[in-house]
């Protein structure tokens, strides 16, 4: 009796590994993990953009409708839970990305406000807090191309046959994915540097709603 169990254990094992169980199981552990990433990125940057706000108010106080954007944009996306099962559900990860989306473009116009005022520039607080937003949209974008390729791996799986059976039976499901219009430019965020010196008024104006055309 006791082998017929074994027997009937290994030929369970046998079939389910031959139906992508096993391949199921390691690309699901590999969106999670890029998932986890992508979260401490981007928590990253929400906990930078509070001492950012502080440095810049020091200097442009009166710029408040920038200041405010920033602000809002960065409580949306608080306000919403950002938990593992989160890419399990299109409608909450699409509402996900569009908060980060709000504030990347938020992000661009504090930046791009920053040139006018050279003392600012000049402020070894802020250029610290430069590089360090500028290493972390790095990271972002890392990031992000991880888990695109982990979901994408991940959901062919679970679409191609025979493992699409295996996944029906024990209810796996295709993940969110995230949606850009230029995946190039994902891949290559825009540098924050402030050196070159960008010009006041329309053409600020231009490169802002070229930021917020192109954010995460």
């Amino acid at each position: 009796m006791r082998l017929k169990l074994l027997a009937l254990l290994a030929l369970v094992t046998s079939l389910l590994s031959g139906c992508g169980y096993n391949q199921i199981q390691t690309t699901d552990e590999q969106v999670n993990a890029a998932w986890s990433e992508v979260l401490n990125q981007y928590k990253r940057r929400a906990d930078l953009i509070p001492n950012l706000v502080q440095v810049v108010q020091g200097y442009a106080a009166h710029e408040k409708e920038v200041l405010t954007k920033i602000t809002e944009a960065r409580s949306q996306v608080a306000g919403i839970k950002a938990t593992p099962e989160l890419i399990n559900d299109p409608q909450a990860f699409a509402k996900f990305q569009a908060a980060q989306t709000q504030l990347s473009g938020a992000l661009s116009r504090l930046l791009l406000v920053v040139e006018n005022y050279p003392n600012l520039k000049a402020d070894a607080n802020f250029r610290d807090l430069q590089a360090q937003v500028e290493g972390t949209e790095n990271r972002i974008a890392v990031a992000r191309n991880r888990y695109i390729k982990a979901v994408q791996e991940y959901n062919t799986i679970v679409r191609i046959f025979p493992s699409n059976l295996t996944a029906m039976l024990f209810g796996y499901k295709t993940k969110a994915n995230f949606t850009v219009e230029d995946e190039k430019a994902m891949s290559m965020p825009p540098a924050i540097k402030f050196d070159g010196g960008a010009k006041p008024g329309a053409a600020a104006d231009k490169s802002a709603g070229s930021a917020l055309s192109a954010g995460y």
